[in-house]
């Protein structure tokens, strides 16, 4: 397949752009300041362009098989991430490309509760992570409401850090997923497998899931 990353040297992104490298696709790694060029992988094709803005959108999908979303704004610029949403979700529907966003957890429902959100659960969102959190609820808002482009939106768990890639998770929609001991959490290269799992075999078209160990 033909897979473009936006926000390709970022934690995720970095590893979504590995992922599908170690899988033999063509990948069209994206970041806006070209100097973080040498952070990527020297398979990809690297390229230059913001995601905010649907010109660069469309250039940089047109052909390509899958679009991957994985970028997150600095603390400070977080309503950036609805700019750019939009953009990708207008731009993917005219170039013709699936696109796949990895969002936030903020609005799974927490099991046992009787339907709390995780962005109302301070045991799965610490305070300084609010802001970031009400911006992926709008966010995934953007992507329900859109009738245009063939979207599918991952949630991540309570936890996602670096770790190891050991190709295992499981698997939910809309509530959080929790181990026997109450923790969400999944590594950044297992999210990017699971990522690269629903590109290749598609389980969500226009809905949303999650993951976790």
């Amino acid at each position: 397949m033909r897979i473009t990353v936006f926000g390709a040297a970022g934690s995720v992104g970095s590893q979504a752009v590995a992922e599908a490298l170690r899988r033999g696709h063509e990948v069209t790694a994206v970041v806006r300041d070209p100097a973080r060029f040498r952070e990527l992988p020297a398979a990809a094709d690297m390229r230059t362009g913001d995601a905010v803005r649907v010109e660069d959108v469309i250039a940089l999908t047109r052909g390509q098989d899958v679009v991957i979303s994985s970028i997150r704004p600095a603390s400070g610029r977080e309503r950036e991430l609805l700019t750019a949403t939009s953009a990708l979700l207008s731009g993917v529907a005219r170039a013709g490309s699936r696109l796949l966003v990895v969002g936030g957890a903020a609005t799974l429902t927490v099991p046992g509760t009787g339907g709390t959100l995780v962005l109302d659960d301070a045991r799965f969102l610490p305070a300084d992570y609010r802001e970031i959190a009400l911006a992926c609820a709008e966010q995934f808002e953007l992507c329900r409401r859109d009738g245009e482009a063939d979207w599918t939106y991952l949630s991540p768990p309570a936890l996602l850090a670096p770790g190891q890639r050991t190709g295992r998770y499981r698997i939910g929609e809309d509530e959080l997923v929790v181990d026997t001991e109450g923790r969400s959490r999944i590594s950044v290269e297992d999210l990017a497998v699971a990522l690269l799992d629903e590109a290749e075999r598609p389980r969500h078209r226009r809905s949303r899931f999650t993951v976790a160990y």
